[in-house]
């Protein structure tokens, strides 16, 4: 009698990613509005979470190499900061049909982990104050919780301070 394969883990390559790892974490769904002006700010108010703990992937372009930021919905990425973290010269934020297309998620659901392509990552020092972050678990109106140092060491991200207010 054949032995029945495991079952994979159900969800987004995000939460298949955290759940090969064995990481602890927690999925927080939502009900997307397309109306709202700012996903992360929406994701923020609808879980009930600080938006200092909240973080919004962005892709950028840092001498022409694809870079993921995370940084807090309730700031800025500073892409000078991005480029001098990856010991880069100039950023520019990426295309966003590239960043689709690179990373397998759409734009507002792009998660740093579970990503078509590995794209090396920063994450902002501001992640280190909180014992847990949100960021997207791939999908609009999906956001998973975890350590902070649980996404960087599952992204190998650098941790700078790329964020501003």
């Amino acid at each position: 009698m054949a032995k029945k394969k495991p079952a994979a883990p159900a969800g987004t390559p995000a939460i298949v990613a955290l759940t090969a790892a064995g990481a602890q974490f927690s999925v927080h769904a939502y009900e997307h509005d397309p109306a709202h002006p700012s996903y992360g700010e929406e994701a923020a108010q609808a879980m009930g979470v600080s938006p200092d703990r909240v973080f919004k992937t962005l892709v950028a372009e840092v001498d022409g190499v694809l870079t993921v930021a995370v940084v807090p919905v309730s700031g800025s990425l500073d892409l000078k900061a991005l480029a001098t973290a990856v010991a880069g010269k100039r950023a520019a934020m990426a295309d966003p049909a590239l960043a689709e297309r690179t990373t397998g998620y759409v734009r507002g659901g792009i998660s740093p982990l579970g990503q078509r392509k590995r794209l090396r990552t920063v994450v902002d020092a501001s992640a280190a104050a909180h014992a847990t972050i949100c960021v997207s678990a791939g999908r609009r109106g999906l956001e998973v919780e975890l350590p902070p140092d649980t996404l960087t060491t599952l992204t190998s991200a650098v941790v700078a301070p790329i964020a501003r207010p």
